[in-house]
């Protein structure tokens, strides 16, 4: 079993009115996910399901540049282990990707949201965007797969034809595009970001938190004891994929690429 890292400053953990604020704390890194990220995100998210008073949960990151730019690959090039044991590892990507909570959740992109990152923005209930958000499933890039459900929740949420394209190229989109494509719900400036996703949390605070709860489980096809049947195929199938593309050699060579600063030599093997 590998150890667990105990999360320190990595993630903040902020309440505002009814909002609880979740940012990642990694601006250095471009908020790229560690395990210090992934536990300290998905055990704020256990809080927040426990505590009534909350109603919504904001999710961002630090800084003015990037939401998150997904896994941290160059701790994956040290050989460093990012995923944690038991139910964050069950929880996916960050904590979060996978990580059934019955209060809305919304993410405040402040940047760039690639690769997991972007995987965060699809798990999220709405999104708020600033001008300067850039949106992408780059894993192709990396000989990676978008594991955390981007490769089959893009779909879902813009024309199948858009998704095929962005998962296959791998090329990013920008915020106005993104609104265009009906991904994301509103695009804000860069300085606002943050504050008009809490805004919108705060209204959705002001209602009913039964009816708020039970609508987005009406509407996600979540059933009454919390599974979503709709997604099931989708991660049985991601399981499979990402260990078979993992275990190859362009999967060892993306990472290592992209912490030389070089094109990666693919083999296909």
């Amino acid at each position: 079993m590998n150890d667990q890292v105990q999360p320190g400053d990595e993630v903040l953990v902020e309440r505002r009115g009814h909002t609880m604020l979740i940012t990642i704390n990694r601006p250095e890194a471009r908020n790229a996910c560690n395990q210090a990220v992934w536990i300290g995100v998905g055990d704020a998210l256990e809080e927040a399901e426990r505590d009534d008073d909350i109603r919504a949960i904001v999710i961002t990151g630090a800084g003015d540049k990037s939401f998150s730019a997904g896994a941290d690959l160059k701790a994956i090039a040290r050989g460093e282990q990012i995923v944690p044991d038991g139910k964050y590892a069950e929880w996916s990507f960050a904590g979060f990707a996978n990580h059934p909570v019955k209060k809305p959740t919304i993410a405040a992109v402040n940047g760039t949201a690639l690769g997991g990152g972007m995987e965060l923005v699809l798990a999220a209930d709405l999104v708020v965007a600033s001008e300067t958000a850039i949106f992408g499933l780059t894993e192709a890039k990396v000989g990676l797969v978008a594991a955390a459900g981007g490769a089959f929740r893009l779909s879902q949420r813009i024309a199948p034809v858009v998704a095929m394209e962005m998962l296959l190229t791998g090329t990013p989109i920008d915020a106005e595009r993104a609104l265009a494509l009906n991904l994301i719900n509103r695009v804000v400036p860069q300085a606002e970001v943050v504050d008009a996703a809490i805004a919108l949390a705060e209204q959705i605070g002001e209602n009913a938190p039964l009816s708020v709860q039970a609508h987005k489980r009406l509407a996600l096809g979540y059933t009454v004891d919390g599974e979503r049947p709709a997604d099931a195929a989708g991660w049985a199938a991601t399981e499979v994929l990402m260990r078979e593309v993992s275990a190859s050699e362009d999967a060892k060579e993306g990472p290592r690429a992209f912490a030389e600063k070089r094109k990666p030599n693919w083999s296909g093997r």
